[in-house]
């Protein structure tokens, strides 16, 4: 079962068979055989699919960036990271991020503000096929509502940071989040921080 159709095969690969291993509404694993640009007679890989999701970065009109704290299970710990999650089937990715910015948060982009792209990379691109794209929102202003997490959610808070503030948690280890990392990185090389 594959989640999206983001990921397409290119010059000199070929999927040569796949077989089922374990699917729920969140992740299929699939073990399955491939011909690659190296490898011409096909390799077998264990490949984890998982729906794409949308990262957005939220800025106020003050230039502070909000992130939230949240409890992650499979590593043990509660981290600090900016607004993310994954596309329902009907939703593009920017609807995604204005979602998860308004559940996770409580802000929201206004009619004035705006959300650029700022590309897609790979969480982990040597065991699953997820893709998460990132947005920069700004300026975001709190909502009326405050957040409204869904029931999978664990979020502890919600801060503000300069940029000079995330620099440091990012350099101190504070930050292990990749899909902030990456965010941070994308915003960094394009001089948008």
């Amino acid at each position: 079962m594959k989640f999206h159709s983001f990921i397409e095969e290119g010059p000199g690969w070929e999927t040569l068979g796949g077989e089922p291993l374990f699917a729920n509404a969140h992740v299929s694993v699939e073990q399955v055989r491939v011909r690659t640009p190296l490898r011409p007679g096909g390799v077998g890989w264990t490949v984890v699919h998982r729906k794409a999701a949308s990262v957005v970065v939220p800025v106020t009109a003050g230039g502070k960036y909000v992130l939230v704290r949240q409890e992650r299970i499979p590593v043990r710990a509660t981290l600090w990271e900016f607004p993310a999650g994954q596309l329902e089937l009907e939703d593009t990715p920017e609807a995604t991020a204005l979602r998860e910015l308004a559940e996770e948060t409580g802000y929201e982009l206004p009619e004035k503000g705006g959300l650029q792209s700022l590309g897609f990379f790979f969480p982990s691109a040597g065991v699953m096929d997820e893709i998460s794209h990132l947005f920069l929102a700004r300026p975001v202003v709190r909502g009326d509502e405050g957040p409204r997490p869904d029931e999978n959610e664990a979020i502890c808070e919600t801060g503000e940071f300069t940029a000079d503030a995330l620099r440091a948690m990012i350099a101190g280890g504070e930050i292990r989040d990749a899909n902030t990392l990456a965010a941070f990185a994308r915003m960094a090389a394009a001089g948008l921080v």
